[in-house]
């Protein structure tokens, strides 16, 4: 059977995003970049099954994987690259960004989207380092971003969580952070974005897509 929504390939490659309730957002802000040239950074892939996904959906993207464990990678495709790596260690990311980006624009990925381990210093991280790579027109997406809220284990930083980080964008308060340098909080504050935050199908679950506009 052909599949062609994303709803359908979700469920086809068994993802949690539908069963957390995404698939409606994934849907409305993927569909106009569908049929584009586009570069996608998906990090905490896990066995590849959203990035199987999207290989399918996104007829020419190129799909870049990290995980901490690459050993649980199960599917693979001349549009997917899978790499053994840790987000809180600087040097690795460093390194990959440099091999990946060069000789291109630092302003790489279309989407980059971080369902990694929810812990609120790697969404803290993964925002801080790779932000800046997302281009004009593209999203940043932080899935399960409320669950250091509910998790303990999740809450391992002094910091605000990233529901207070959205509220406060927003509200133009300004931004305190440890982790997020001056850069990256004058591109969440001072550049043009547009946030959209959703409510998942659980308390804990939600998604937030971080748009650079042009």
């Amino acid at each position: 059977m052909k599949k062609n929504t994303l709803k359908d390939l979700f469920k086809y490659y068994e993802t949690d995003k539908d069963n957390h309730g995404y698939t409606e957002f994934y849907e409305k802000h993927f569909y106009p970049l569908k049929e584009k040239k586009i570069n996608i950074l998906e990090i905490g892939s896990y066995a590849g099954s959203s990035a199987a996904s999207f290989a399918k959906y996104f007829p020419n993207a190129n799909i870049f994987c990290i995980d901490i464990n690459i050993a649980n990678f199960k599917y693979s495709s001349k549009k997917i690259k899978v790499f053994d790596l840790d987000i809180t260690n600087k040097k690795m990311v460093n390194n990959f960004i440099k091999n990946i980006l060069r000789p291109k624009n630092d302003k790489f990925f279309d989407i980059i989207i971080d369902d990694g381990s929810h812990k609120l210093n790697d969404m803290l991280t993964s925002l801080n380092i790779l932000f800046k790579h997302v281009k004009n027109g593209g999203f940043y997406i932080i899935e399960d971003y409320k669950f250091p809220n509910f998790f303990n284990h999740l809450n391992d930083k002094d910091e605000s969580t990233i529901d207070i980080l959205i509220d406060n964008i927003k509200s133009k308060k300004k931004i305190y952070s440890n982790i997020l340098d001056n850069d990256t909080i004058e591109k969440l504050t001072n550049e043009k974005i547009s946030i959209f935050n959703y409510q998942g199908s659980s308390k804990g679950a939600a998604v937030a897509f971080i748009k650079k506009l042009n």
